[in-house]
């Protein structure tokens, strides 16, 4: 389906849901952080991490611990309560919340009455306007107890971390969990008022071949999810120590992974799902994210592709990063520092950057190319896009007409490889990120 350069999927590069990235921040003053909050207008969006998970997976590089110490749990909540207030007193008034995503970790790992509990809190201290409501959850923990209580939140937008259907590759990346658990979940969340439904699928998992990944899209389509993130697995033991778990013999090659990947997008544009970026994919008509892809309005920020259309994502809990035009700022990550930090009704974001006129001009070609295959080159870019993006033009992947970049047709799986070409700061990370596709 597509040309196969292995040279050109050869440097690691970044997913690039900020720029820069979260590898290139540093130290910030919370001065800095405080004055952001403080010069917040119009909408904007919240993001609350919960970082537990009943069982963790080997592949996961998300900050996560078991939520098997009830102590240390009630204490994050509490903490994270606090924060709240503490963020929402330094809102200017007028200020509203569109959007709220829980993430994690696994948020159905706290109990469906505290969810309960922190959606009160978010609604006593921030002005909720008729807010878009989204989740992400571990099918094997899920009950109808807690889909219950996501209906009575309003949540209308649920993501399952699937992976996949194939027993043997759950078995090596340690994430076992049956069809029937999947469809279980599914019911309940649609007997919530979950209208739109993402499936979180993976690829180059240990042990996987052709005929497994055909058969996770085919059944991820008979359970009708609205939309579909189809990743590449990320193997860096280095990084994340529990991956060493994973037998990294068994892992596909470069080759293998390019072709599961061009097959699983030929497999869900020919039934009846639209290419959102590379690796997303959603349910022309219904699902607002086919929607935001078809009319130009697709965005991208720390949960990957969004038709949300704030310049301002805060964060709240521990690791959570915000995300504000001229900063990016990422809350304290351990967890025990975090909860010391946040009960004292103390801002707990310290590292990030701040972000110059530069990278925001970077950051808007980067995104652009992401969510539209497409930027336009200010003259201070364009020499330099022409040399670099060479190897690309002569291959018929990308283009340059005037000041117009585009990815074409046959350079889709290289996108993020072109986006690459502008980020300043890519050499002095190595190590950082991993294959392209």
């Amino acid at each position: 389906m597509w040309p196969y350069h292995p040279d050109l999927l050869a440097t690691p590069v970044p997913r690039y849901t900020s720029y820069p990235t979260a590898a290139d921040f540093g130290e910030i003053a919370t001065a800095d952080y405080r004055a952001a909050l403080e010069g917040a207008t119009g909408e904007v969006s919240l993001y609350l991490h919960i970082p537990f998970c009943e069982q963790i997976c080997f592949y996961c590089g998300c900050n996560t611990g078991r939520a098997n110490r009830r102590q240390r749990l009630e204490s994050y909540l509490a903490a994270l309560h606090t924060e709240i207030e503490t963020v929402a007193s330094l809102l200017p008034r007028g200020v509203r919340v569109g959007r709220v995503a829980f993430g994690g970790g696994s948020p159905n790992a706290i109990s469906p009455g505290e969810f309960a509990i922190l959606t009160d809190r978010l609604a006593d201290h921030f002005d909720l306007s008729d807010p878009v409501i989204s989740v992400e959850l571990d099918p094997r923990t899920m009950s109808r107890d807690w889909a219950a209580a996501l209906g009575a939140a309003g949540v209308t937008r649920a993501s399952l971390g699937v992976q996949t259907f194939a027993p043997h590759c759950q078995t090596a990346i340690g994430r076992e969990q049956s069809e029937d658990t999947i469809l279980r979940t599914v019911d309940w969340l649609r007997e919530a008022g979950v209208t739109s439904l993402n499936f979180d699928l993976m690829y180059g998992l240990p042990g996987q071949d052709m005929h497994d990944l055909e058969d996770t899209l085919h059944r991820t389509r008979v359970l009708s999810a609205d939309r579909i993130a189809l990743f590449g697995y990320a193997h860096v033991p280095h990084i994340v120590p529990r991956q060493k778990a994973i037998d990294a013999t068994k892992l596909p090659g470069q080759r293998e992974r390019f072709d599961m990947a061009a097959f699983g997008f030929s497999y869900l544009v020919t039934h009846g799902y639209a290419p959102v970026g590379f690796d997303h994919f959603a349910r022309p008509g219904s699902d607002p994210l086919a929607h935001a892809a078809m009319s130009g309005k697709l965005r991208r920020n720390f949960q990957g592709f969004t038709d949300d259309p704030s310049d301002v994502l805060i964060g709240l809990g521990a690791s959570a990063i915000s995300s504000f035009p001229q900063m990016l700022a990422q809350s304290e990550k351990n967890g025990g520092r975090y909860r010391m930090i946040a009960s004292q009704g103390q801002l707990a974001a310290n590292r990030g950057i701040l972000r110059t006129t530069d990278d925001q001009r970077r950051g808007a070609i980067i995104e652009q190319l992401l969510c539209h295959g497409r930027a336009r080159l200010d003259a201070s870019h364009l020499p330099a896009a022409r040399e670099r993006l060479a190897p690309f033009m002569e291959r018929g992947l990308a283009s340059i007409d005037d000041d117009c970049l585009t990815i074409l047709a046959d350079g889709l799986p290289y996108a993020r490889t072109i986006a690459a070409n502008f980020d300043r700061y890519r050499g002095e990370t190595p190590g950082r990120f991993s294959t392209a596709v």
